[in-house]
């Protein structure tokens, strides 16, 4: 996982609350193991309107995702949040997640920021460039709070085998210290 600071962008709009991981990414694509291939199948259904948000020109190329409350509710698929950062979101400002998807976008090190509706509001009104900072923890001109733990790990990069490879040598200590009770190269 690479180190987030801060990412400077045009926003996407997309205006809707309750949006659930099943929207984000269906059911039907999930047959992959691999965290590649999703950008394709994001928001698949509502994408076949031209109408739709993310189909209009002023949010191709946007890194940054404004949306409505609880995104990203409903099932834990990791896909979801793997669909939204291969389409090439870093930051999704809204003013509350689901929590496992929440989870799942901060595991991966794309960025949930929480923000009071009237805030993301007025972002929404103005969506022209927008700096998300993780460091100085603003969002535009709006501050938000962010797990320090998990704000520390997004801005060093690492990702649950990152900050265990942080301890390998407290590991091999361990592991030289403490040989197996039975053999497990036969298991």
């Amino acid at each position: 996982m690479r180190p987030f600071r801060s990412v400077t962008s045009r926003a996407a709009v997309l205006d809707r609350p309750d949006v659930d991981t099943d929207q984000i990414m269906p059911k039907q694509f999930l047959k992959r193991i691999e965290r590649t291939g999703f950008a394709e199948f994001l928001f698949y259904d509502w994408a076949k309107d031209p109408d739709f948000e993310l189909n209009r020109p002023e949010a191709q190329g946007a890194k940054i995702l404004l949306t409505g409350r609880n995104f990203g509710c409903g099932s834990s698929r990791e896909h979801a949040p793997w669909g939204l950062q291969e389409y090439g979101f870093e930051a999704i400002v809204a003013p509350s997640f689901g929590d496992i998807f929440r989870t799942n976008c901060v595991k991966i090190g794309l960025v949930p920021v929480v923000l009071p509706q009237e805030q993301v509001k007025a972002l929404m009104a103005e969506p022209g460039e927008l700096t998300v900072d993780l460091e100085s923890q603003t969002a535009g001109p709006y501050r938000f709070e962010f797990d320090a733990f998990e704000r520390e790990c997004l801005l060093q990069g690492l990702d649950d085998i990152g900050r265990a490879l942080q301890h390998e040598d407290e590991i091999a200590a361990y592991e030289t210290a403490h040989p197996a009770r039975f053999a497990t190269t036969a298991l």
